[in-house]
């Protein structure tokens, strides 16, 4: 089991302020920050901004107990997760100690899951996700890399949502709706058929955002 001393989170922005108060509440004592707007930004909450991402690459693996990519982007986080995977940095997982797992559901490794967030029997979770405040995955959905659920958005059973899908504020997906890769689910969306790949869907019921530009 990884100790809880050290942890390292790339990004210093909004969401890495979230990652590391979730990162106090499991038990990690030291926790350090690393962010391309160094030096220029030092400190994010109480904890020290020590470097940029390429200073982070460059050191050892051994320096932390554990790693995590704190930046937005599903895309730019994946790419740098599974290129720290492959220089072997110790890739580590914040569950926020106020989030509900079930036992019976699985989070892939560099993974977020923040505040009130539920995860019910079956769930399969992709690496790197962000499973946001209070948002919810339903009993056997599957949830590929990078996928974002926001803040109050909810999954129902059996949902299935490809790499690097974004579901927005407050947005409803009905049981067994298959979501394809690279989609973008809109706030409060109501999703009730499959969304292919590369969508962009709103409203209720969700449709095919109109480029009118």
């Amino acid at each position: 089991m990884t100790e809880l001393n050290n942890l390292a989170i790339l990004g210093a922005g909004g969401h890495g302020r979230v990652v590391a108060d979730a990162a106090l509440s499991m038990g990690w004592q030291r926790i350090e920050f690393y962010d391309d707007a160094w030096p220029n930004l030092l400190q994010c909450l109480s904890f020290p901004v020590v470097g940029t991402v390429k200073d982070f690459v460059k050191t050892s693996p051994k320096n932390h107990d554990g790693v995590i990519v704190a930046i937005g982007n599903n895309a730019l986080r994946a790419d740098m997760l599974r290129d720290l995977r492959n220089r072997q940095f110790p890739l580590t997982t914040v569950i926020h100690a106020r989030a509900t797992l079930s036992y019976h559901a699985r989070v892939d490794i560099a993974s977020v899951v923040f505040a009130g967030a539920v995860v019910n029997p079956g769930a399969v979770v992709g690496m790197g996700a962000i499973l946001n405040t209070a948002c919810s995955v339903d009993h056997d959905c599957r949830l590929g890399v990078g996928v974002h659920i926001s803040p109050g958005a909810h999954l129902g059973g059996g949902v299935s949502i490809g790499d690097l899908s974004w579901v927005g504020l407050g947005a409803s997906v009905r049981h067994q709706i298959c979501i394809g890769q690279g989609v973008m689910v809109g706030a409060g969306a109501v999703v009730v058929a499959d969304v292919p790949d590369g969508a962009t869907v709103v409203g209720n019921p969700a449709r095919r955002a109109v480029n009118i530009s």
